[in-house]
């Protein structure tokens, strides 16, 4: 059912959650790479195949951009979609302390533990990411 000329205020708190996954999923934001960053890492989530790879550019310990590349499920580009877009103009530090409860508060909507790694992937896929850049 499309919710397109549906006043959303008679809309379930779920089925708006739903709504912008699905918002996410087809228009998602920051899709793309930035060829130049800081950091740059890619995780696969073994259970389903989804591929996320994350491009960050830092400036004076926050971060000045963000994108992401990948394929997989509607959960886990909506997440990439809304974790880039959550970090833009954040510090590294800041961001470094998000966690699983971060993604389910920005999805709106509970997941499931099979559901979660996909929700998941993108913040693995960054936290990952950070920890090679300081690393090195």
């Amino acid at each position: 059912m499309s919710t397109e000329n549906i006043d959303t205020n008679y809309l379930g708190e779920d089925e708006i959650y739903r709504e912008n996954i699905l918002d996410h999923f087809k228009n998602p934001r920051n899709f793309g790479e930035l060829k130049i960053c800081e950091i740059c890492h890619m995780e696969l989530n073994p259970t389903c195949g989804d591929t996320i790879k994350i491009f960050v550019r830092l400036e004076n310990g926050k971060i000045k951009d963000a994108k992401f590349k990948g394929y997989g499920c509607a959960i886990s580009m909506a997440s990439a979609s809304m974790l880039t877009e959550k970090i833009k103009g954040r510090k590294l530090n800041e961001v470094k302390e998000m966690s699983e409860n971060d993604i389910n508060k920005m999805l709106g909507i509970k997941l499931g533990p099979v559901r979660m790694k996909c929700g998941i992937l993108s913040l693995k896929t960054l936290l990952k990411g950070i920890k090679i850049m300081e690393e090195k």
